[in-house]
């Protein structure tokens, strides 16, 4: 290369750099989505890329520190199963997890006109020059090549517990459609239409949550990623409850009046199965399920202040509920439920299951109606402790199955897992694991076939 040449080539590649390296003023210019922390990885970014221009640091500490973002962005990448363009899918996710005003008012009723759109397409034309940002100078000058590698990725393949496929699919999804976007209008059309359709944030990818508190004391929701995949369908009987359950739920969904509901019966026929597969049945018309612990019903009414104005219907969640005589958490549910000075929202319902009917354990002095030695009413007792499952509207009854019914599981199970067993020989040796396995119900019946497939694997 002579001396003209290599004047001119670097003349263009510092055209080149500053046309690119001036993406931290347009991050500046954000306005919706201007609340980025300053610890996210795209804030980091923008600071080192302004530190590198501005020539305030060492190429060895810029490059190490460049490191640092790309293993941030490779563990996102990890943790939601991404792939081919992970900088496209990163800037995805910050756009559908991102809360803003705008943001949860498209989740609310789609992109109506107004005034705020102008401010939405202005940070959408900033995404845009985000998403074809030129990393090649930056590369070249300090010899490195991991935004390349970022840019065509080939991840490796795992399954399907370690990661939210379905929020890995939906991101993947919007960020090719982003990719192929010409202008601030059809960003702005793909991203809105995205939270009319599913919505914003963590509600919006997820299906399941449980909650913890911070170190303020404050509730945090945390998603749950294996969720169970099972549907109505995989449970076999108990059509009664079934129906009973999916009326309830519709009309939930559907904005209609529906009750709390409490599943009760004995163990391993289906209640908490059945919960989960109504989740899974209903998710994609905006059903999202809670879990809450019977330590956590103080942060109930925390929870209910959280999601009460968000657009979705929420199952609270309670497995296996129950109270002994000392335990006075069912208060709070109570007051949580009905009774209270607010009236519970519409979008919340709270479905509990349990193998007692009462709830609360009952002892023989609650039975009779002489005066306690505090002069209370024994009767009034057992009112009180009865209040609380009639604050369920919905009462399904899961008995245990018959030994016919048990059979009938079993069969079915078995062709289910392609197990090359008659069913003769299934009701035999099924029969055999009852006796010495809990008895007979559905979970029982589970085990039994998990236990033939791990024979036949072995």
């Amino acid at each position: 290369m002579n001396r003209i040449e290599h004047s001119f080539y670097k003349v263009m590649i510092e055209y080149e750099w500053k046309k690119d390296t001036d993406m931290y003023k347009e991050i500046s210019k954000l306005i919706m989505y201007g609340d980025l922390d300053e610890a996210c990885i795209l804030s980091k970014l923008a600071d080192i890329f302004k530190r590198f221009e501005n020539e305030e640091t060492s190429n060895a500490q810029l490059t190490q520190e460049i490191y640092t973002e790309i293993k941030r962005i490779l563990v996102v990448a990890t943790d939601y199963g991404f792939d081919k363009n992970l900088w496209h899918n990163y800037l995805t996710f910050l756009l559908i997890t991102n809360e803003n005003p705008f943001s949860i008012t498209c989740e609310k009723v789609g992109a109506n006109d107004g005034s705020v759109n102008a401010f939405a397409k202005n940070d959408f034309q900033v995404f845009m020059n985000l998403f074809h940002y030129g990393f090649k100078p930056i590369e070249a000058a300090l010899g490195i090549n991991c935004f390349s590698i970022l840019s065509d990725y080939k991840s490796i393949g795992k399954k399907e517990l370690m990661y939210n496929k379905n929020v890995s699919e939906k991101v993947q999804a919007l960020s090719e459609k982003l990719e192929l976007a010409q202008n601030e209008e059809e960003f702005f059309a793909c991203v809105t239409d995205f939270y009319k359709a599913y919505g914003v944030g963590m509600f919006g990818l997820n299906k399941a949550f449980r909650i913890t508190n911070d170190s303020q004391g404050e509730v945090v929701f945390n998603p749950i990623n294996n969720m169970d995949k099972v549907m109505l369908d995989d449970l076999v009987g108990y059509e009664i409850q079934k129906k009973k359950l999916i009326d309830n739920t519709e009309a939930f969904v559907q904005g209609r009046k529906a009750n709390n509901a409490l599943l009760f019966g004995d163990s391993g026929t289906g209640k908490s199965t059945s919960i989960k597969a109504i989740v899974n049945e209903y998710y994609d018309q905006g059903l999202r399920m809670i879990e809450i612990y019977k330590h956590q019903f103080k942060d109930l009414s925390n929870v209910i202040a959280k999601i009460k104005n968000r657009n979705y219907k929420f199952i609270i969640y309670m497995d296996d509920l129950s109270f002994e005589e000392f335990e006075i958490e069912y208060k709070f549910l109570k007051a949580v439920i009905e009774g209270g000075v607010e009236t519970k929202p519409d979008n919340i319902l709270i479905y509990a299951t349990s193998n007692r009917r009462h709830l609360i354990k009952e002892t023989w002095n609650d039975r009779s109606d002489m005066e306690s030695s505090n002069g209370l009413h024994r009767s009034d007792t057992i009112e009180e402790k009865l209040s609380l499952v009639n604050r369920f509207g919905c009462q399904i009854n899961y008995s245990k199955p018959s030994q016919k019914e048990y059979f009938n599981i079993v069969i079915h199970l078995a062709r289910k897992n392609h197990l090359n067993m008659t069913d003769e020989e299934l009701c035999a040796e099924a029969n055999k694991w009852e006796l010495s396995h809990g008895g007979i119900s559905g979970r029982t019946a589970q085990q039994f076939i998990n236990h033939c497939m791990g024979a036949v694997e072995a």
